[in-house]
């Protein structure tokens, strides 16, 4: 692991050594920066994205961390003692540090497979509608004329599809909870 502090920080921005510390970073299981200003911890998360070419996910509990969260991709925030600005900035909020694990793996997984499922929906739907008024031309002779009134076509993507997005998004468990806690490594199995 590698523990670097604000002053070695500010001493790598300022020599430009942004190469050498990525290189050295990278070798290690983890980095730990501490005792780090917000500008300089928002300035790392930027350079990993930038030059690493990485997801960043960033968690602070504080105002002193609101940049790194918005600077990274995925921004979580613990409501804690030092306030709600963190909460305020993230993309997620969890009350409490041991809850993130149970983030990540089980919502996290439950999201990517809910998502993918719904983009193959969203594709067979509009394949289908799209699919439809083509072969209508042909009918028609390819006068321009619409198949459907406009208030159908309204009521088609508003109620007639609605259903199965609701139900996959609150009810679609593909593996269970107990499970993903216990085999982290399905996680990257829907990648």
């Amino acid at each position: 692991g590698l523990v670097i502090d604000g002053q070695t920080l500010s001493i790598i921005f300022q020599g430009g050594l942004e190469e050498k510390f990525l290189a050295l970073a990278r070798r290690c299981r983890s980095v730990l920066c501490c005792r780090a200003t917000p500008l300089q911890k928002s300035m790392v998360v930027k350079l990993v994205r930038r030059q690493l070419k990485a997801m960043t996910l960033s968690i602070g509990d504080g105002a002193n961390d609101v940049s790194m969260i918005q600077a990274a991709d995925v921004g979580i925030g613990i409501s804690g003692q030092e306030g709600m600005q963190a909460v305020m900035a993230s993309d997620f909020a969890i009350s409490r540090f041991k809850h993130l694990k149970k983030l990540l793996l089980v919502h996290g997984h439950w999201c990517y497979s809910r998502l993918a499922k719904m983009v193959i929906y969203f594709f067979y739907k509009n394949v289908c509608y799209v699919n439809l008024l083509f072969w209508y031309q042909f009918f028609c002779g390819f006068s321009g004329s619409t198949m459907v009134d406009y208030w159908q076509m309204i009521f088609f993507n508003l109620f007639f599809t609605s259903v199965p997005p609701l139900l996959f998004g609150t009810l679609d468990k593909d593996v269970s909870a107990e499970t993903l806690l216990c085999l982290p490594e399905l996680y990257k199995n829907g990648q």
